[in-house]
């Protein structure tokens, strides 16, 4: 995969992740492919920054998500709890799990999103590191999860738009503004009126406050739009105008 031209990315859907990656990984099947493309790796014993170094070949560069199979715990073997905790933080369930639909629209797994803070419950410090952890479902006619393995994609909250969703700003085109009464009645525009645009200082070209990536509740997350603030400040002032056009012969 190192041999992949630039513009290439692992970018599943959910319904590939449980359906293909995590079913397959439960079953023992196309292990030399899975575990190539995403390794086992209990994350636990992690911290979020030094997980990117140890993502599968299909993710190692990428700068935005990884994937990894958590193998479950002793303690949920025996019934327990998972425990999710670092060196430095921990890892913390936020809202209720959800359903993960097939394309036709039949439940294949469950999903739920957490998020990383530093420190020690219950003073830690919410970082941007998030997760999604799926878990698949045996039999759709009788749910129920398998524990063996789970699939979880990490990723960072960003401010930036994803690469591949940056666009350039809109132009703006001004109407015409024709100066002087008479000019307004018998001619046409001369001169565009120019105006100064102004970015805000917490913007810049390719970043903007965004809703949550991972997290369709994004969770996805997510793009948002520029917050451009535009002065209309013509570039002469009306005195100007009036003295260039009695000036006109």
């Amino acid at each position: 995969m190192e041999n992949m031209p630039p513009g290439y990315r692992f970018y599943p859907t959910e319904e590939e992740l449980i359906s293909f990656y995590l079913h397959n990984m439960l079953e023992g099947k196309k292990q030399c492919i899975i575990r190539t493309v995403i390794p086992v790796v209990n994350i636990y014993d992690y911290n979020p920054s030094q997980l990117p170094q140890i993502s599968g070949e299909a993710s190692m560069r990428d700068t935005e998500q990884w994937f990894f199979f958590i193998p479950r715990q002793e303690s949920e073997v025996r019934g327990g709890r998972p425990k999710r905790l670092t060196t430095t933080g921990y890892w913390k369930a936020t809202g209720s799990p959800s359903h993960v639909y097939s394309s036709d629209n039949g439940v294949i797994g469950m999903k739920r999103t957490m998020v990383f803070y530093c420190g020690r419950a219950p003073n830690g410090r919410k970082t941007d590191w998030k997760m999604n952890e799926y878990k698949a479902i045996q039999d759709e006619s009788g749910p129920k999860l398998r524990q063996e393995f789970s699939l979880s994609r990490v990723y960072k909250k960003s401010k930036c738009l994803r690469a591949f969703d940056r666009r350039p700003l809109p132009r703006r085109v001004t109407p015409c503004v024709k100066y002087g009464q008479e000019h307004m009645m018998n001619s046409t525009c001369d001169h565009d009126v120019q105006v100064l645009m102004e970015i805000s200082p917490t913007s810049s070209p390719e970043c903007s406050s965004s809703v949550d990536h991972g997290q369709p509740s994004q969770e996805v997350g997510e793009g948002s739009q520029m917050d451009i603030n535009v002065d209309y400040e013509p570039l002469l002032d009306w005195e100007q105008v009036d003295w260039f056009l009695g000036s006109e012969p």
